[in-house]
């Protein structure tokens, strides 16, 4: 019996990708905030690029808080449904042309979110990465940290926890 040939890296990075563009661009506060993602190897980093609007006081001039937890919020939610649907797409229960949210994908509910405002957001970019810390059947623990220009310098932190949708399919 032959074996099946894998998959070049190239062609599962090209899919991963375009699974992980399209994820972001089905979700309309990810677009309307101007959030982007960016996956280097099994991390997600989550982009915050700089605008005037997310000044929330502009003598000193800081980001604002509730741009700041949105941030936050969203890196979580997005890292938990992005890390339950490629390992949708990589078990055959659906196809990266099938991530649509709102049809066949619903974005994790919030439980619970706490926001530590370590220092004051400064006029620039800012990163995020989020960790899911435990994840059972129906409910997952999400830590994420934020910083701009030092990833040892952090400028926010939080903790949540969520309620896990399951993948509807066609099948």
């Amino acid at each position: 019996m032959a074996k099946n040939k894998p998959e070049p890296v190239q062609v599962i990075k090209q899919r991963r990708d375009a699974a992980l563009a399209k994820l972001g661009a089905s979700i309309p506060y990810v677009t309307y905030m101007g959030i982007q993602f960016e996956r280097r190897g099994d991390e997600l980093t989550a982009i915050l690029p700089f605008r005037d609007d997310l000044v929330g006081n502009p003598f000193l001039p800081a980001l604002h808080g509730g741009a700041t937890a949105a941030f936050l919020e969203v890196s979580c939610v997005f890292e938990l449904t992005w890390s339950t649907v490629w390992e949708a797409i990589e078990t055959g229960v659906m196809s990266p042309d099938e991530i649509a949210i709102g049809q066949n994908l619903t974005m994790p509910k919030t439980i619970d979110f706490t926001v530590d405002y370590l220092r004051s957001g400064l006029p620039r970019d800012a990163y995020a990465r989020a960790v899911v810390n435990r994840s059972g059947r129906r409910y997952a623990s999400v830590s994420v940290e934020a910083w701009q220009d030092n990833r040892s310098r952090l400028f926010a932190k939080a903790s949540g926890h969520f309620i896990i949708p399951d993948i509807k399919t066609d099948t």
